[in-house]
Order: structure tokens, then sequence, then C-alpha cells
């Protein structure tokens, strides 16, 4: 199948590559279908891009790249709703909000997608943590020149 992106034109995906949300995503719930896109071959960073809307691309990282302490638990609710049957099938992202320069890039704690690998389930959580924020610096300690 053909998907207008939007950071990659049109591309063709197969549809065991489709993540699908349940619920939508908070503030886009009519959102359910999506595709998990590399940003480049060398980098950490995905585009999760809607299916259906080609200006709907959310940069994404999974966080334990860039904090080493970051844990919550998922509810039994949550479970079930992902269908989860094994901790090997998780995968976590954050959605990130891009800044110019990158360096001020910020990722949101507060609300991971979590992803069953086993069945391409996914939901983003919210969570209720004072640890974490909605816009966490991405690179806690800048490199200065």
């Amino acid at each position: 199948m053909e998907i207008s992106t939007k950071y990659h034109g049109v591309i063709e995906a197969e549809p065991k590559d489709i993540v699908h949300f349940q619920n939508g995503i908070p503030g886009f719930l009519e959102e359910k279908s999506f595709i998990l896109l590399k940003l480049d071959q060398d980098s950490p960073f995905y585009i999760l891009q809607s299916t259906n809307t080609a200006e709907l691309g959310f940069v994404i990282v999974n966080p334990f790249q860039f904090f080493t302490t970051y844990e919550f638990d998922l509810s039994d609710n949550d479970k079930a709703q992902l269908k989860l049957e094994s901790e090997q099938d998780v995968a976590v992202y954050t959605i990130l909000n891009v800044k110019d320069p990158f360096e001020d890039s910020t990722a949101n704690l507060q609300a991971p997608v979590v992803l069953n690998t086993s069945n391409n389930e996914a939901k983003q959580i919210i969570l209720n943590d004072p640890r974490y924020q909605t816009k966490q610096l991405l690179f806690a300690e800048k490199v200065v020149k």
C-alpha cells in the first residue's frame, strides 16, 4: 500500500507493518493507524507517521538511550489492551518536540508510546509521575564548544 508521509514522501508499506492505536493518540483521537519509519539510516530517531494524514508525523526515540533511569509500570488494563504476553514484546518510545537548534529538543517522558512488537498494538500511556516532564531536555548536558 502507498502512504504519503511528512518526511519521506510517498512510500510503500506492508499491512503487517501498520501500528494500531485502538483509541488514537491524545489530541489525535481519530488517528489510529501509523507506521514507524527510521528518520535516517544511522539515526536513533524514528517517525511515527499517520497512514491517513501525510502531514501528521511525530519524531520519536527510545527514551532509554537518553534517560538511563527512566522507568514506569504498565497497569493491568494497559497490558490487556495491548494484549501483552511477554516483556520481550514491549518497545517504548517518547515523542519529541524538535527545536532549532536540535540540542534544545525535548522529550515527553510523561506520555510514552508503548508498542507490543508481536501484534503492533500501541498506546500512548499518560503517567502520573512527578519525576517526569512533558518537555524534558533530550540532551540534559550540553557540550560547550
